[in-house]
């Protein structure tokens, strides 16, 4: 049996957050009642003409900067001519021969080994609008709101070999893009999709394989999962010596197949030629160097920063970029409070649990670092127990009171006093004559029952240092 290799490259669409459209004044805006955003210009009626947004065009420059492209200091448009009942115009503004920037890289993290991505193009144009289909009513309704909106275009080289390195690949393109604050990246939204192409070839082969283009995935698992189901479908053809035909397939979350579409297109089914009523124009190097200037820190060199700065280990930077609200959160924290370990120990920890408990990110999470910083103080100083500081942090987060009026409010003082412990501890000793023997007889690991038991008594609130301590004056020799 020949041994077979998979090469996929991915290209993803990205809508920018401006207030506007690429080339008219309609309002950038996502789930507004349909086609009540729209205008001449967008729905392409006689008469009417396109004007470039300029936020679009440099968000388009400061993404190329990102992915270490060459910028294209020439900037024209092209015609992309198809019919599709979703594009009003016939054709779609595009960029064909000149994109905004080509031959740069994504760098990764894929199975714990650094890969270089290279990025063949990145390019503007509009987005189209949004078919919606009845299956009962027999009809398919078309929302031109969408139509316009300025789109990203990020074309990858055929450099993935697996559907594990794509998934990893538009994680780490999904952070980088997050950090430009370009897009909200919102796949639910439609504001971040991927298509795929993916071949196989035999082992050794230089020649790319006949493609198929994957599809109608809004998930960067159901990309995983559409990738590895025509990894299998295309392999078994090739075994069974059957022909793989260069198409566009349609990714069934339901069923978990890909189905036909339709044949693939080829460059010149498109027609392209430049757009006549957009002058071609340059950005200046100015422009490019100011652009380029204002990128902010990214995420790989943020977790870098982290490491050298705060020594954080490796593990908990990656976990921290993930989200740079996070992130940052953790560097206001360590401005209030130098206690890095303990600060990140309960990000990572207590904070990330209740944000997967809520299925949220952390800038709708609304936790204040100066309340968050109180409650790491009063664990340190004491005053509460960490069981009991981890049921005040819920509180709060439910409740968004401040610390110090939910331990005064519930009388949640950790009880240092040796006195009261003792006194507590008589009553668990009272019971559990035979646990007392076991720690008599050596076997240290009991200690741990009782304060569990102490804890339980006081609701938590007893310190369990203390406790273990006065079991071991009494019976540990």
């Amino acid at each position: 049996m020949p041994e077979f290799e998979t090469v996929i490259g991915l290209e993803v669409h990205l809508q920018l957050k401006t207030a506007t459209k690429i080339f008219c004044g309609c309002a950038n805006r996502f789930g507004e009642e349909p086609n009540t955003r729209v205008c001449p210009v967008c729905l392409g009626l006689p008469g009417s003409l396109p004007v470039l947004n300029q936020k679009a065009l440099l968000y388009a420059v400061k993404i190329a900067l990102a992915l270490n492209c060459e910028v294209v200091p020439l900037i024209k448009f092209d015609r992309k001519n198809y019919y599709y009942p979703d594009l009003p115009k016939g054709y779609q503004i595009s960029q064909y021969d000149l994109p905004v920037g080509r031959n740069g890289y994504l760098e990764m993290v894929t199975q714990k080994e650094k890969k270089k991505i290279l990025i063949k193009r990145v390019h503007l144009e509009e987005d189209a609008g949004k078919l919606i289909h009845d299956p009962q009513g027999g009809v398919s309704l078309v929302d031109y709101n969408r139509t316009g909106t300025p789109l990203m275009e990020i074309v990858s080289e055929p450099d993935l070999r697996s559907s594990q390195e794509a998934y990893d690949y538009l994680t780490a393109l999904k952070l980088t893009l997050q950090y430009l604050e370009v897009s909200d990246c919102d796949m639910e939204k439609g504001s971040l999709r991927a298509d795929a192409n993916i071949s196989i070839r035999s082992k050794g082969d230089e020649a790319l394989g006949i493609k198929a283009e994957v599809k109608n995935m809004n998930s960067f698992r159901a990309v995983k999962a559409a990738l590895e189901f025509e990894e299998k479908r295309q392999k078994a053809l090739h075994r069974s010596n059957q022909r793989i035909i260069q198409e566009t397939r349609l990714w069934d979350d339901a069923q978990g197949i890909t189905q036909p579409m339709r044949s693939k297109e080829e460059v010149h089914d498109y027609r392209y030629f430049p757009e006549p009523d957009l002058v071609p124009f340059i950005v200046s190097d100015q422009t490019i160097a100011q652009v380029k200037n204002s990128l902010p820190e990214l995420p790989q060199q943020k977790g870098e920063r982290l490491i050298r700065q705060y020594q954080i280990s490796e593990y908990e930077a990656q976990i921290l970029i993930q989200d740079k609200d996070l992130s940052d959160f953790l560097e206001k924290c360590l401005s209030l409070y130098h206690e890095t370990k303990k600060i990140a120990n309960w990000i990572i920890g207590p904070v990330l649990q209740e944000l997967n408990d809520r299925k949220i990110s952390f800038k709708d999470l609304g936790l204040k670092a100066e309340n968050f910083i109180g409650l790491i103080k009063r664990v340190d100083d004491g005053t509460l127990s960490r069981l009991v500081a981890k049921d005040v942090f819920k509180e709060i987060m439910a409740t968004g009171k401040a610390v110090d009026d939910l331990v005064t409010q519930k009388n949640l003082t950790q009880i240092s006093d040796e006195a009261a412990l003792e006194l507590v501890l008589e009553e668990v000793l009272r019971t559990h004559a035979q646990v007392i023997e076991q720690i008599r007889q050596g076997k240290e690991s009991a200690i741990g029952f009782l304060i569990g038991q102490a804890m339980r008594k006081t609701q938590g609130k007893a310190n369990p240092k203390k406790i273990g301590e006065l079991i071991k004056r009494r019976f540990v020799q």
